[in-house]
């Protein structure tokens, strides 16, 4: 063969195993996906069945059992959108504030500081769960959404911080600069100057935000029980049910609760592609 000849056939097998790779990348998270839904508009009886009519056609059997059965999932989700929204709120703005103050200023406290954040956030979640528990109880925030509402946002905001910052630190300081030499304060900079140019890095932390929360289960486990009881909570009811499992129901519900904010994130990729690669080019 010749060195042409080689060189074509390495490149071929080079885009061979390229596409071989994004196969099974696709397979391993698209495939549960897919088959989730497609249970979901099956009737339960054939869900599990090895030997499945090949005239399959879909139905709305699980869903109207699941309207009928569990309410209570339509009020966890009207629960979690609230819990959702009120966290990513709340995230955006504090990461956006911190991340400005540890981009434009430097000290070692600043430094120490940035350093616990990130130790922190290694923490597993139950580690923190348990010790905060009698202080939520003390303050009477069991059962509310603004117990949720801040575990989620406290959650995040270590790792939205960092995101901002190197989002921020993009920004040239020359613009800094120029808004203080016409008597801007450092809130009026972050307002005029910053804020309008670091957009994508809060839809990237908000997206963060957004599908952590909409799908926690531990800390909605333990701190509420009926008033702020989120879909997740509802879904692990339905799985423990003493009158047996009803496996349609729960693909029909995990397909709504799914679908949502699967959507969203497919809509907002660029964004979150474009927040997470900055600074990924800084000189």
């Amino acid at each position: 063969m010749t060195p042409e000849m080689i060189l074509s056939l390495r490149r071929r097998l080079a885009q061979l195993g390229r596409g071989i790779a994004l196969a099974f990348v696709l397979f391993w998270s698209v495939g549960p996906i897919v088959m989730i839904v497609t249970a979901a508009f099956t009737p339960e009886k054939e869900i599990f069945s090895l030997t499945k009519s090949a005239g399959w056609r879909p139905t709305l059997e699980n869903f109207v059992m699941l309207w009928a059965k569990w309410g209570d999932f339509f009020t966890g989700l009207i629960n979690s959108l609230i819990v959702t929204l009120g966290a990513t709120l709340l995230a955006v703005v504090v990461s956006t504030l911190a991340g400005f103050g540890y981009s434009r200023w430097q000290s070692r406290f600043l430094a120490g500081s940035a350093f616990s954040m990130i130790a922190l956030r290694l923490l597993p979640p139950i580690v923190t769960t348990l010790p905060l528990f009698p202080i939520v109880n003390a303050f009477g925030l069991n059962d509310t959404y603004l117990v949720l509402i801040l575990l989620y946002a406290t959650f995040f905001v270590s790792m939205g911080t960092m995101v901002m910052r190197t989002f921020i630190d993009q920004i040239p300081r020359e613009l800094d600069e120029a808004a203080m030499v016409d008597g801007a304060s450092s809130l009026q900079i972050l307002r005029r100057v910053i804020l309008p140019l670091c957009g994508q890095g809060m839809i990237a932390v908000a997206i963060f935000v957004i599908v952590y929360a909409w799908n926690e289960f531990l800390f909605a486990f333990i701190f509420t029980t009926k008033n702020a009881k989120t879909a997740p909570l509802v879904m692990s009811e339905m799985v423990g049910s003493l009158d047996g499992v009803e496996w349609g129901v729960v693909f029909a519900a995990t397909t709504v609760q799914l679908l949502p904010v699967l959507i969203f994130v497919v809509l907002c990729q660029r964004h979150l592609i474009q927040g997470l690669t900055a600074g990924a080019t800084k000189g």
